[in-house]
Parts: structure tokens; C-alpha cells; sequence
């Protein structure tokens, strides 16, 4: 048994970078900063603060509704896995990177641009798989519900 399981609370660097493959489900991909508070040890010393730096990517429905409500500043709740994967430079040298696949989000509130409102504050606002599905579940809910297109 395993398990490769993340669970993230941060901010937004950028505004979502989306896709439309011509197969597939809408991908959309941003990074999202996290960060441990600066502090004092009992001995005086000072730890500054640390940000770390996640590539989130999210598919489908999750991905659409990323690129309508989620912009740069946004507080981001999101559940979700690892996967790493690798390429070539420019100079056949082989890179890896390592992604968060989102299996579910929520947005808590700020980074929203003048006039938008996003859905419901603080309510999930997707559940879907973090990779394409087959063709024939793409056009329905998780509880099995018809999109309508």
C-alpha cells in the first residue's frame, strides 16, 4: 500500500496559465507560494521567514473554473498528488520537475479582480479526477450528471 497524498494552503504567483489540447480536457497550470512564519528561538535566534514554491496543475472542470476565478493573490486550499516528470533542454540535457495535481480546491477569499465574484466564498468548488478521463466521462459530473455544453 501507498500513498501520494498533498495538501496546500497559499497564495497564487501568477494568473493561471490554460490550455486547450486539441484532445483532451483544459489544462491550466500556476505556481502557488507557501510559507513558514519567521521566528525566535528560545536562544534568541532569528529564523527568517521561507516561501516554497509549488507547479500546481489542475485538468478539465477544475482547470475551467481556474482560469474564470483564480488570479494572482488568490488564497488557495487544494488536495491533490505528486507527479514528476521529466524532458530535454535545449542542450539534450535531461530535466525533471516535479507537479501538484489538483484533485480538489477552495478558494478562501482575496486576490479577486474588481467586479468578480467567485462562487460561494469559502464552499469547494470542484471534485473532479486530476487527469483526463475517458471520452465518455467528460461531459459528466462526478455524481454522473450531464454537463450541458
Amino acid at each position: 500500500m501507498s500513498v501520494n497524498k498533498v495538501i496546500l494552503l497559499g497564495n497564487v504567483g501568477r494568473d493561471p496559465d490554460v490550455r486547450y489540447p486539441s484532445q483532451g480536457q483544459t489544462v491550466a497550470s500556476f505556481p502557488l507560494a507557501t510559507s513558514d512564519r519567521a521566528y525566535t528561538t528560545s536562544s534568541g535566534n532569528q529564523v527568517p521567514e521561507r516561501t516554497e514554491w509549488h507547479n500546481i496543475v489542475m485538468w478539465g472542470r477544475n482547470a475551467e473554473v481556474a482560469e474564470k476565478y483564480i488570479h494572482k493573490g488568490t488564497k488557495l486550499y487544494l488536495e491533490g498528488r505528486l507527479r514528476t516528470r521529466s524532458w530535454e533542454d535545449k542542450n539534450k540535457m535531461k530535466r525533471y520537475t516535479t507537479e501538484v495535481y489538483v484533485d480538489t480546491f477552495e478558494m478562501l477569499g482575496g486576490g479577486q479582480r474588481q467586479g468578480e465574484t467567485a462562487p460561494a466564498a469559502n464552499q469547494q468548488v470542484a471534485q473532479q479526477p486530476a487527469q483526463p478521463a475517458p471520452l465518455a466521462e467528460q461531459n459528466t459530473t462526478a455524481d454522473g450528471d450531464r454537463i450541458p455544453f
